[in-house]
């Protein structure tokens, strides 16, 4: 392995991968270096890995289509072949529940239309015969487990909802960024496991490379951070976090992984939901399971963590958010064993990604973006690159 480059790319989840698959097609000679033993290993393998368009952002909007055609072929997007299989889209349509603190998604239909980006809006009717097995009623605003309100309606119907059928979810999120590691060594690009950054090089004031744990050091103009929750070190290391207005932190989150309720095979009647009314995200999962997170009610405390030394066990708020939507699918079991995952979002202070240069010459950032850009990560590398 050569220990010069020129540019290296810390992280191989999705968005690392990413960059250094666009990096190396435009003739780099890049090196993608992570501390754990494989491509996709950290926060990407556990997302939800959802594609969906429902942005608040115009750009967002935008990343998320042009990204879903490469979702839609990729294989061709790769290029290259790989002795695992590719990963795959898996299409089943998205409901967004309309609620008032999002102004019930005006603006979101209106950057929705501005790409001509088909949805249909459904009233409460419509909705509950698109999928008899839900509960129409309005639950929200959220509240807590212990509030008397819990999982009592506050309406007798909730103000209706959008369908964007060109909505789902990537079946193996881990495999596509194996993919992405066998398209970009295909075109020269290297890759390097079990490396932890503890230095960032600097050289008459921009940035030269890393150095590893093991003493080891890899020389490059162009560092860029793509290592998600743990971005925020990082950028200290690089010593930039400080002229950052905004910034980024460990963000602990919990996805509950529940059977369908009985009798109803959501793999096949069931579509991805959002839903604001009761603070719960959802989609169908193989062998006819339901995948549960949170949408961040004001509610809901947030769980800022030391990426290398946080509880990774599940809290009360397993209950809670499965609960949740056993409002709106009333069957729902709610299992006494909790089964899902419990891992780490990277956000920043406004909930947005930063693509952006930074104040050291050289050193790119790629951060913020656990929770929502999985899906953009083909259109992140190419504007990273």
């Amino acid at each position: 392995m050569s220990s010069q480059y020129d540019a290296i790319i810390i992280g191989t989840g999705i968005i690392g991968g990413a960059i250094g698959l666009e990096l190396a097609r435009r003739g780099s000679r890049t090196l993608n270096v992570d501390k754990l033993p494989a491509a996709g290993y950290g926060s990407t393998s556990n997302t939800c890995a959802i594609i969906r368009f429902h942005y608040s952002t115009a750009e967002g909007v935008a990343m998320a289509r042009e990204s879903y055609y490469y979702w839609l072929d990729w294989p061709k997007h790769i290029g290259a072949a790989d002795e695992k299989g590719m990963a795959h889209y898996v299409n089943t349509g998205c409901v967004v529940i309309k609620e008032e603190e999002s102004n019930y998604y005006q603006h979101v239909m209106s950057l929705l239309d501005d790409l001509k980006i088909v949805y249909r809006e459904l009233d409460p009717k419509e909705f509950g015969e698109i999928l008899p097995f839900v509960d129409t009623r309005r639950f929200g605003p959220p509240v807590l487990a212990g509030d008397h309100r819990f999982c009592e309606p506050t309406g007798d119907s909730i103000a209706g909802a959008i369908y964007i059928p060109e909505s789902g979810y990537i079946n193996d999120p881990q495999l596509a960024c194996h993919n992405q590691q066998r398209g970009c060594e295909e075109c020269g690009g290297e890759f390097q496991f079990n490396a932890e950054v503890v230095e960032i090089l600097t050289r008459d004031g921009r940035v030269a490379g890393v150095k590893l744990a093991d003493g080891s050091e890899r020389f490059a103009p162009v560092v860029v951070n793509a290592s998600g929750p743990h971005s925020f070190k990082i950028n200290r290391m690089a010593g930039i976090e400080e002229g950052m207005r905004i910034r980024t932190r460990a963000l602990k989150r919990e996805v509950c992984h529940v059977p369908s309720p009985a009798g109803v095979d959501f793999n096949l009647r069931g579509t991805m939901f959002s839903d604001g009314d009761t603070g719960s995200y959802a989609r169908p999962e193989v062998g006819n399971n339901i995948l549960i997170g949170s949408m961040d009610p004001k509610c809901d405390p947030q769980v800022w963590v030391d990426p290398d030394d946080y509880d990774q066990s599940f809290s009360d708020q397993w209950r809670t958010q499965v609960m949740r939507k056993a409002q709106r699918l009333p069957a729902l079991p709610i299992p006494e064993q909790q089964r899902g995952i419990v891992d780490l979002y990277d956000v920043s202070d406004d909930w947005l990604p930063i693509y952006d240069v930074s104040d050291l010459p050289g050193f790119y950032m790629a951060v913020g973006t656990s929770g929502n850009q999985f899906k953009n990560a083909p259109v992140v590398g190419k504007l990273m690159a």
